[in-house]
């Protein structure tokens, strides 16, 4: 893979690339805080398509993204509504620590490939039951 410069050029303007991943980062933080979704759904895909990474690197990426920000300005203002359930959000977030250390560990055992074919099921059987289930 081609490696990416988020440094200026010599001539002080920024790589194209840098405002491309800005505003995927933008939009991408709109739909999150918008519908809840965001990392998974449109960064991988983003990264894998539109910028060339491996499933693994765009995997990867898109969990270091998450990890300053994880929705704070958006989480806030849920919990300025009502709209959050603190014990239930600090539940999910412990199995969510626990799951994501032994998901990663297996799925960089895993081929490319595999792997991606295994995001997309998912993604297919999520969008499916939201189209056609109750």
């Amino acid at each position: 893979m081609k490696q990416i410069s988020l440094l200026p050029q010599k001539n002080m303007e920024f790589n194209f690339n840098t405002v491309l991943f800005l505003l995927t980062g933008i939009v991408v933080g709109f739909s999150s805080g918008m519908v809840g979704v965001g990392g998974g759904v449109f960064v991988i895909p983003i990264l894998v398509f539109l910028f060339g990474f491996t499933q693994k690197m765009a995997q990867g990426t898109s969990l270091a993204m998450l990890l300053p920000p994880v929705g704070l300005l958006a989480v806030m203002q849920y919990y300025k509504a009502g709209n959050i359930d603190i014990k239930v959000a600090l539940l999910l977030s412990a199995g969510y620590l626990i799951g994501s250390y032994f998901g990663s560990t297996y799925a960089v055992t895993l081929s490319n490939e595999l792997l991606k074919k295994i995001f997309g099921a998912l993604l297919l059987l999520v969008a499916m039951k939201m189209l056609i289930g109750k």
